[in-house]
């Protein structure tokens, strides 16, 4: 299987732009890499060396290693990406921008088990997760 995982809210708490805390989600994306699932992560993070208006009051024009900080969480947990933002075989079949993948697994996904916690913003339930893929 290939599954794109969003990054906040979904492997880690929402503190953009720093990284989050941990939820619980590296034993269960070890488990699927183990079983020979094959992730992507698929975020809306970016590097940014260029402070440019952001267009909506609600984003800071912030300018940092944002995407580069997201992949070495996967790397200091020792869980391997197949892929960064998109799926590395669909370029022989299609110019779509879209990743391509069998699941998404994302904290703004109609249906995901989320946890609500008493402040703060909801983020992904991973004992559930685990529970859905059979894992």
């Amino acid at each position: 299987m290939v599954i794109a995982i969003d990054f906040d809210g979904t492997v880690v708490t929402h503190e953009f732009p720093k990284v989050g805390r941990n939820i619980g989600a590296a034993p269960v994306l070890k488990k699927l890499v183990e079983r020979g699932d094959k992730l992507i992560l698929f975020t809306m993070r970016s590097d940014r060396t260029e402070k440019k208006e952001t267009g909506d009051p609600s984003i800071e024009d912030v300018t940092g290693n944002f995407l580069t900080d997201a992949v070495n969480w996967f790397k200091e947990n020792d869980i391997p990406l197949w892929g960064i933002q998109s799926n590395p075989t669909q370029k022989n079949w299609t110019t779509s921008p879209k990743c391509y993948a069998d699941y998404y697994i994302d904290d703004a996904g109609i249906g995901c088990p989320l946890i609500y916690p008493e402040k703060g913003r909801p983020y992904v339930d991973w004992e559930q997760v685990a529970y859905i893929l059979g894992i």
